[in-house]
């Protein structure tokens, strides 16, 4: 059983700034700081650090080499990384004084995907191993269909969702990672309680893992419909905290734990990485999140 990761490598270009910037205003930022990030990027690295075996697909350009020796640094698997004429994708990032992000992205190599490409991979995976896609890729639909055929677990995290999405076949999705933001673009609701209901309903043999930020987590398969309470923590940087929540559920899946210890992993290790600053460098180790966690056990 293998994890591949068909995702975004972005370059990080973050200002700390007092506010969001408003329409027609300028202010200054009092720092400037570059990261290694795009979702597909942050969720290897966050699966790596829990512990997954996880190789990643996706294209940089010719300005990408501190993506790919992110990549290798982190014990992620570069084999299927290909690089292209066209500059790597980036984000431009505001993070206010509360900790909270707003982003601008730049998908450059990111939407230089084609099927051949994506053949090639896919043919080197097969029946059982996981697939995990974000929406910062092109091609995303026809990456969905090839690896259901290859009989892949297909994860689906519809980050930054659009209209697109609605056009793929989700009913060949095994597992939805959504924050309640996704949830109410999917569903039309947000209370938590009618997109758990919703999406049951549209994807009954799908499970849904349901973020709720300071509010926890909750998991629905079927009948089943377990609940997370969050870790109280200092918000810093809200940036990679979903990413990091994905990479250690997923990794706590693949290794059959039970379902509230992956969901309390995954928690726990997203409520450190908004503690810190960045994107890929604010995911913290399985380590440090299993010390962290066996002190809670003994305080609570």
């Amino acid at each position: 059983m293998r994890i591949l990761n068909f995702g975004s490598m972005n370059i990080d270009i973050v200002y700390s700034v007092d506010h969001m910037v408003k329409p027609g205003e300028t202010i200054s930022s009092t720092k400037l700081e570059l990261f290694c990030g795009g979702k597909g990027l942050n969720q290897s690295i966050a699966l790596a650090r829990a512990g997954a075996s996880v190789f990643h697909a996706g294209m940089i350009g010719p300005d990408g080499d501190m993506l790919l020796q992110a990549c290798e640094e982190n014990g992620v698997g570069t084999t299927y990384i290909q690089r292209t004429h066209e500059r790597s994708g980036h984000a431009i990032i505001q993070v206010d004084s509360s900790g909270e992000n707003c982003i601008v992205l730049y998908g450059g190599a990111n939407q230089m995907i084609d099927k051949q490409y994506v053949n090639t991979v896919l043919n080197d995976f097969g029946k059982g191993d996981y697939l995990l896609v974000q929406n910062e890729l092109n091609m995303v639909d026809y990456i969905i269909d090839t690896a259901y055929k290859q009989g892949m677990n297909v994860v689906l995290n519809p980050s930054p969702y659009d209209k697109a999405i609605e056009q793929w076949d989700l009913y060949k999705v095994s597992l939805f990672l959504i924050n309640e933001i996704e949830g109410t673009q999917m569903t039309g609701s947000s209370n938590p309680h009618e997109i758990l209901k919703v999406m049951r309903r549209q994807y009954p043999d799908a499970a849904i893992v349901l973020t709720l930020g300071q509010k926890g987590a909750v998991f629905q398969e079927g009948d089943l419909v377990l609940t997370q309470c969050p870790f109280e923590t200092t918000v810093v940087d809200t940036t990679a905290a979903g990413d990091t929540f994905t990479g250690y559920y997923l990794t706590s899946v693949m290794q059959e734990l039970p379902q509230l210890e992956a969901l309390r992993m995954a928690s726990y290790a997203a409520s450190l990485t908004v503690s810190q600053k960045g994107a890929s460098a604010s995911i913290p180790y399985r380590q440090e999140v299993e010390t962290g966690l066996s002190f809670v056990s003994l305080t609570v």
